[in-house]
């Protein structure tokens, strides 16, 4: 399940990556507003939201992660 989800925020950065980037951006780069505000702020705005949104989402389902157990003594030799 772990790595499911770890891989889910692999792909969750990957979007995020591309969504913001210029040449995606640009698409939304209108002479429209929406309540007075372009359409292009709405869209990014909107972009970052909804990745805040995920990431804590998906930051709920991981598990907490446990160092590992080693069977060693703390270190004393």
């Amino acid at each position: 399940m772990r790595g499911k989800l770890e891989s889910t925020a692999l792909l969750l950065t990957l979007a995020s990556i591309l969504l913001i980037m210029p040449p995606i951006a640009y698409l939304f780069q209108w002479q429209a507003r929406l309540f007075g505000v372009p359409v292009e702020v709405i869209y990014l705005f909107t972009v970052w939201g909804g990745l805040v949104l995920c990431s804590a989402l998906l930051s709920r389902r991981l598990p907490p992660q446990t160092p590992p157990s080693g069977d060693d003594d703390g270190g004393s030799g």
